[in-house]
């Protein structure tokens, strides 16, 4: 409730992306130390700093004028589509032999012998 007040009075309503995220800027620079209006997000779900696409990140960094909302960005053919973290999650990249794999992977020719005291 008490963030709903303090948007209202404070925030202006700047866009969503594509995973629920909600950009606001403040009305004014009142609060600023450096005369620029005041950016932030409010997350959909887990607060993840990864979840915010690059072309949101570039305006909440003050990279870019323009929110994606009023001036989107060119998508250039060999960019792929943005992906949050995925560190600790399930979808997490794992290599063979990875501890959560089982451990094992294919023996390689120059594989090393490990040292064992007899």
């Amino acid at each position: 409730m008490g963030q709903r007040f303090h948007i209202g009075r404070r925030g202006v309503f700047v866009g969503q992306d594509d995973y629920g995220n909600r950009y606001f800027e403040a009305r004014d620079n009142s609060d600023s130390y450096d005369q620029r209006k005041r950016r932030w997000v409010i997350y959909s779900g887990y607060a993840e700093a990864s979840k915010v696409p690059a072309e949101w990140s570039g305006w909440l960094h003050y990279t870019l004028d323009e929110p994606p909302t009023r001036e989107p960005l060119k998508r250039r053919a060999w960019e792929k589509d943005h992906l949050p973290n995925l560190t600790g999650t399930v979808h997490a990249w794992r290599p063979k032999g990875s501890l959560t794999n089982g451990g094992e992977r294919a023996a390689a020719t120059s594989d090393y012998q490990a040292w064992k005291p007899e």
